[in-house]
């Protein structure tokens, strides 16, 4: 049947196929209307009308900011121009996703009257950032970050002559709740942690201090049995698909590790050693069960079929470890966190731990737990054998 020869929106057709309409921008800066077709179906040609869109914003707002020379550019044009069409381009989904919040729900809304972007100085952001700060505990902190960012970048590129950003009102980040079981919590901890499927992978967070995506991404092959080692260079990830500003599904994805300095080769405990034999032994068996429908990616952590499991898995199940358990909650981040107090506790150096935990710098670390360094009557050695019900786990 013959779709109707008139549509609203940005669909229409016309005799034997869809059309919409679109816009090119000239060099002169004057806007060429036109109009292309040959589309099969409505949804494909907004598909295309929507591709076309932003490809015209983006040239639009390019030619504005060469355009209009470095005095007359407003701080919403720079700051839009800086995060879609240079900033956008060099960060992953998940960055940006944080980063359009920032801008688009906490900056934007809160400029109350534009300005030329030589005008806003310090006075102007702490102004601005005072206000933004009272959307939620994170919102001065991430937007001042955020336009630190964008205000190195003009100066650099010679819209402005100096940033004002390092001189307005620090915001600080929420320090995290390190929370520190007592040695029979923790020996409760792993006794039960034994029999619920995940206790490698608690093992390599409490006793190896792994990053969540790293305990998923880690693979037999980075295992040396011999010398009793783990090399971390992947993280599992879930990845946010964002056609536009919305989140539209996930997906989860291999990446290579949070830092350059995540990459690193750690030695191990002789009981993680052994689980991770156990689970080699685990995944040949469901090879065999599975056939054809098993997905050998030769992940250590992985579901039956031998695909990763979904970013939220582990969390969940620890949440149910505690719960049914009586114990404080407790997330794979806090089992790195209790590694490190672990480390901090045997007077291991603050670059050694750094190291250890694959922080960018020793600044993180530092930022992280001097609050545990100066509080060590509240840590529990519990670095020995009576913690591991099926062997003796050492200092990682």
């Amino acid at each position: 049947m013959k779709p109707s020869a008139k549509k609203k929106g940005v669909a229409f057709y016309e005799e034997t196929s869809w059309f919409h309409r679109t816009k090119l921008l000239q060099p002169d800066g004057s806007v060429k209307y036109s109009k292309r077709g040959g589309f099969q179906s409505e949804a494909e040609t907004e598909e295309s009308y929507y591709k076309y869109e932003e490809e015209f914003k983006k040239a639009s707002r390019a030619y504005q900011m060469s355009a209009k020379g470095n005095l007359d550019i407003g701080l919403k044009d720079y700051l839009l121009y800086w995060f879609e069409d240079v900033f956008s381009e060099r960060i992953e989904n998940t960055t940006r996703m944080v980063c359009a919040y920032v801008l688009y729900d906490l900056i934007l809304p809160n400029i109350q009257q534009d300005i030329k972007l030589r005008y806003a100085n310090e006075e102007y952001f702490d102004s601005l950032l005072a206000i933004v700060s009272k959307a939620c505990e994170s919102a001065g902190n991430k937007s001042r970050e955020f336009l630190n960012m964008a205000m190195k970048e003009a100066v650099i590129q010679e819209y402005i002559r100096m940033n004002p950003i390092p001189a307005t009102k620090p915001y600080p980040r929420k320090k995290p709740t390190i929370i520190i079981l007592n040695k029979a919590n923790v020996k409760k901890f792993l006794k039960a942690a034994y029999g619920s499927g995940w206790y490698l992978e608690i093992l390599l967070g409490l006793f190896c201090g792994l990053r969540k995506g790293e305990i998923s991404g880690l693979k037999f092959g980075d295992f040396d049995a011999e010398n009793r080692t783990i090399y971390i260079q992947r993280q599992i990830t879930s990845n946010p698909v964002i056609p536009k500003y919305e989140i539209k599904t996930y997906e989860v994805i291999e990446k290579p590790p949070k830092t350059d300095n995540s990459y690193r080769l750690l030695s191990i405990p002789e009981a993680v050693a052994k689980e991770i034999e156990r689970k080699r032994i685990l995944a040949e068996a469901n090879k065999q069960q599975y056939g054809e429908q098993y997905f050998d990616r030769d992940y250590i952590s992985s579901q039956e079929n031998g695909l990763p499991h979904s970013t939220a898995a582990m969390n969940s199940a620890l949440s149910k470890l505690c719960s049914r358990n009586g114990l404080p909650h407790i997330t794979v981040h806090g089992l790195r966190h209790m590694y490190a107090t672990i480390l901090v506790e045997q007077k291991v150096p603050l670059i050694k731990i750094s190291a250890l935990l694959g922080h960018a710098s020793v600044n993180t670390t530092f930022e992280y737990y001097c609050e545990v360094m100066d509080e060590n009557e509240q840590i529990i050695t519990f670095m020995n054998n009576t913690f591991i019900p099926e062997g003796s786990v050492s200092t990682c």
